[in-house]
């Protein structure tokens, strides 16, 4: 059952990233250096004093810098790969008890298809953003980015089957969402 719940909480985190990469980070490092989440061998190093400084620092930078017209459309460049990695690697952070081909494959897919499909949701909702209010509306945008990924990130903690499961619920719908997009596409290059 351990296995269960570590392959949802990471699957949970990793949607998280999709929103604000180290706002998970944080939040799992915050878990383990207080006793609440043990990570999997190889990943203690997220409990560290510095690595947990580290993600303070970078969940402040990266939260600021959102707030910043025009340049948060310039971050989600640089952020749509840096989440699936940060997905990929909280997700493998959080399983143990398999083998590390199965920890890795489970991470690579899942994880990082999780913070994927999150990520390039909020890619389209901050380009429309920008499109139609010239980029006004774009801290609304990211304050509901911000607190959609702590949100997803404490409910992954406690509640990881939910969080894990809503987020496998998302990356289904993006996906139905992405093949009714190009249907409409293929009939009328088809004519």
């Amino acid at each position: 059952m351990e296995l269960i719940f570590g392959i949802f909480l990471g699957i949970g985190l990793a949607a998280a990233c999709g929103f604000r990469i180290f706002v998970p980070l944080l939040v799992i490092s915050v878990a383990a250096k207080c006793g609440h989440l043990t990570l999997a061998n190889g990943f203690e190093w997220i409990s560290s004093t510095p690595a947990l400084i580290c993600f303070a620092v970078a969940t402040g930078l990266e939260i600021a810098a959102y707030y910043v017209p025009w340049l948060d459309n310039l971050l989600d460049t640089i952020a749509s790969p840096a989440a699936v990695v940060a997905g990929i690697v909280i997700t493998a952070a959080c399983v143990s008890g398999m083998s590390p081909l199965l920890q890795w494959s489970l991470a690579v897919i899942a994880g990082g298809g999780a913070s994927a499909a999150v990520q390039g949701i909020t890619v389209t909702a901050r380009a429309a953003s920008s499109l139609t209010s010239g980029g006004l509306a774009n801290p609304l945008v990211a304050t509901v980015e911000t607190a959609a990924s702590t949100a997803l990130s404490i409910l992954a903690l406690f509640l990881p089957i939910l969080a894990g499961g809503a987020a496998l619920l998302g990356m289904i719908y993006a996906v139905i969402l992405l093949f009714r997009r190009r249907q409409p596409q293929a009939a009328v290059q088809g004519q």
